[in-house]
Formats: structure tokens, C-alpha cells, sequence
């Protein structure tokens, strides 16, 4: 009888999973808008960076933020250069680095599509009371770096490695630095797959 009145308590409470399971709500969400307005994730997140910068960003600080892989930026950017929706200009004294903004149809489409989008995600954190929306921040923080610190612990060797035992000297990959993260992507959801199209 204990064990099952434990378990109940853990259902209430809820656990890891649920979180998880939050969190792909959340991308679904995402995910479907993005393709209601005719774009990738990718292609979406790329054009919603360049809104919340101010009108232009670099591919580096976009695969950065989202947790991209700059293959996956770069190819989306192209797709969105083709819809001539984004223009690339070099940045002055970095040979490899490039600024995204947009194109006069590419603001035209953020004012219709994004900027929206933006100010709906607004109006539901507003929605909450502003204690309310501390805490989340603050926990959401929290389990954030908690989960780092867990599978930084965990993180599995590179495929053809020798695993790493107790006794080992090699040591897992350390914790990300999530201070220094970009308000670029912090409305992301999760960062959790990368699409190219």
C-alpha cells in the first residue's frame, strides 16, 4: 500500500518526463507555425533572431543561440535567400563572417508573420502574475543548469572511444557556460533538433 501511495505522490508532483513532454507541446507549437508561415523551424528562428536584434545578426550568433550547427544555419539562410526574404553582407574585418538582415519583402513578411508571433509571446507571459513570471524564469534557470551539470557527468565518449571508467583519467565534457548565454534565442523553446529545409 506505502509503495503505491508513493507513487501517486510522484504522479502529482510529476517528474523529468512531464517536463520533457512540455517542452515538445512547446516546440509542436512552434513547429507548426513556423510551417503555417510557409518556413522551416530553422528558417523561422533565423528570421525571428534578426526581428529581436534589432534588423541584423550573424550566422555565428544565430547557430550559438539556437544551439544550431552553422551547417544548418547556413543552409537555411540560403533557402531564405532564395525566397528573398534575407540578404548577406560581409562584417567588416572578419573574413568569414557574415551579417543576415532583411530584404524589403523580408520585412514585410516579419511584420506580417514574426513580429506577431513576438507579440503574442509577450502577451502570454504577461499573462501571468509578475511573481509568477520571476519564478518561472528563476526554476526554469535552475533546471536548466541542473540538467548540464547531469549530463555533463553522463556525456557519453565519441563513438569509437574506449568508454570511460570509475578509475579512468578521462573526464566527461564539462558543463555549459549558461550565464553567457545570447538573449538572441532565449525564446526559443528548446534547442533540441536541428531541421535544414
Amino acid at each position: 500500500m506505502e509503495a503505491q501511495e508513493t507513487s501517486l505522490d510522484q504522479r502529482r508532483i510529476g517528474n523529468a518526463r512531464e517536463i520533457d513532454i512540455l517542452y515538445r507541446e512547446s516546440d509542436k507549437l512552434y513547429y507548426e507555425f513556423a510551417r503555417g508561415c510557409g518556413l522551416s523551424e530553422t528558417a523561422y528562428w533565423i528570421l525571428y533572431a534578426v526581428e529581436v536584434s534589432g534588423g541584423a545578426v550573424t550566422q555565428s550568433e544565430i547557430a550559438d543561440a539556437y544551439s544550431y550547427s552553422r551547417q544548418t544555419v547556413n543552409s537555411a539562410i540560403k533557402t531564405l535567400e532564395a525566397k528573398g526574404l534575407v540578404e548577406l553582407a560581409p562584417v567588416a574585418g572578419a573574413r568569414r563572417s557574415k551579417v543576415i538582415s532583411l530584404t524589403e519583402s523580408g520585412r514585410a513578411f516579419a511584420d506580417e508573420r514574426i513580429r506577431p508571433a513576438i507579440e503574442a509571446e509577450d502577451r502570454a507571459f504577461a499573462s501571468l502574475a509578475p511573481e509568477e513570471r520571476a519564478e518561472l524564469l528563476r526554476l526554469v534557470r535552475a533546471y536548466t543548469r541542473a540538467i548540464d551539470r547531469e549530463l555533463a557527468r553522463v556525456s557519453a565518449p565519441p563513438l569509437g572511444a574506449a568508454p570511460v571508467g570509475p578509475g579512468d583519467a578521462a573526464s566527461p565534457r564539462p558543463p555549459r557556460d549558461t550565464a553567457s548565454d545570447n538573449a538572441i534565442g532565449a525564446n526559443k523553446p528548446s534547442a533540441r533538433k536541428e531541421e535544414t529545409r
